[in-house]
């Protein structure tokens, strides 16, 4: 795979470690500084979950730049011994969680930013954004993030779509709590 790297903050051009092969896409460098040119004002002391986290590289991002409390979530063994080699490359801890991203999220905690990068085939991403709504898991004023190849239609009862981005191949879309 092609190199990786944390974009800004404390950890500024530190590699990452990465999955061989291509059955893994991190999101790249110029989305992932775009995401968090938009986050700017929620990074510094707040809590991320980086959800179908791969190599962690969303998260560790978020550290870097700040964020209070990161939690990773990946149902990969690979996957989290990749993250938890990446955060010791930094000397940094978190919780990095096996788990399936839907039984995670029906026990989990309210986050200020929630990244959602699942596979892009599949409905998980939709799924992931329901259970978020109903089991109330954005903060006030939190954002769910979801990285996915198609405009966002859908409705999703209790969120709403704030905005939504283009970059390449690649769509974000941005979820805020609805009536707030």
């Amino acid at each position: 795979g092609q190199a990786m790297r944390v974009i800004a903050g404390v950890h500024r051009s530190r590699p990452l470690a990465t999955f061989r092969g291509d059955e893994i896409r991190p999101t790249a460098d110029r989305v992932k500084e775009s995401l968090f040119n938009i986050l700017r004002n929620k990074v510094v002391g707040r809590r991320y979950l980086d959800l179908f986290a791969g190599t962690g590289g969303i998260g560790i991002e978020a550290i870097s730049r700040g964020a209070a409390e990161v939690v990773f979530v990946d149902q990969r063994r690979e996957s989290v011994a990749l993250v938890k080699k990446n955060l010791a490359l930094l000397k940094e801890e978190a919780e990095v969680v096996l788990s399936d991203a839907i039984a995670y999220l029906r026990r989990a905690e309210p986050f200020d930013v929630i990244f959602i990068d699942p596979p892009y085939a599949g409905a998980l991403g939709e799924a992931a954004l329901r259970v978020i709504a109903e089991n109330a898991l954005l903060t006030e004023d939190g954002v769910a993030v979801f990285e996915h190849e198609e405009p966002f239609a859908g409705e999703i009862p209790g969120l709403r779509k704030t905005d939504e981005r283009k970059y390449g191949r690649v769509y974000l879309s941005f979820f805020g709590r609805e009536g707030v």
